[in-house]
């Protein structure tokens, strides 16, 4: 009797793309740690900015920093502005103008934070949702990421 293909994948070998597993996720987070990208803090009255940490990794819906201990906890708000330089000739978002789209290298917005976890010494580390970036946006950061490394 020959075995019957079912057309499973190994779990044990290939856990992402098993079946049987369902991915949790809906984009996938990139290692940024390395590259020391600094997450500001954004006063929209004073529209100045403040260093609030360093991303550890990125998606296309989150990211999560490391920051120095500070008055944040979970289901708090967050108005950030990431400022994400060039790679390979992308652009990680766009702005609208009169002569159609133009690249830009930041994004002003709302993170909902939803877990801070105690790092080393007096650090944390904060993930949280980017809440209110267009799709245009998300799509672009999206295909920005697609060239990094992913996170474990």
């Amino acid at each position: 009797m020959k075995p019957v293909n079912t057309g499973k994948v190994e779990s044990a070998k290939f856990p992402r793309m098993s079946p049987s597993r369902h991915e949790r996720r809906k984009h996938h987070r990139h290692d940024m740690e390395s590259q020391g990208i600094t997450v500001q803090r954004f006063d929209g009255h004073s529209r100045s900015a403040a260093p609030l940490g360093k991303i550890v990794d990125l998606s296309a819906g989150g990211v999560r920093i490391r920051a120095t201990k500070a008055a944040i906890r979970p289901d708090q708000q967050i108005r950030v502005k990431l400022v994400l330089p060039e790679y390979a000739g992308i652009s990680p978002f766009i702005s609208p103008s009169s002569g159609g789209l133009e690249p830009k290298p930041d994004w002003v917005g709302w993170m909902t934070v939803c877990r801070v976890i105690k790092a080393e010494g007096d650090q944390v580390e904060v993930a949280g949702r980017l809440v209110d970036m267009d799709e245009m946006d998300r799509g672009m950061l999206g295909l920005y990421l697609s060239t990094q490394p992913l996170a474990a």
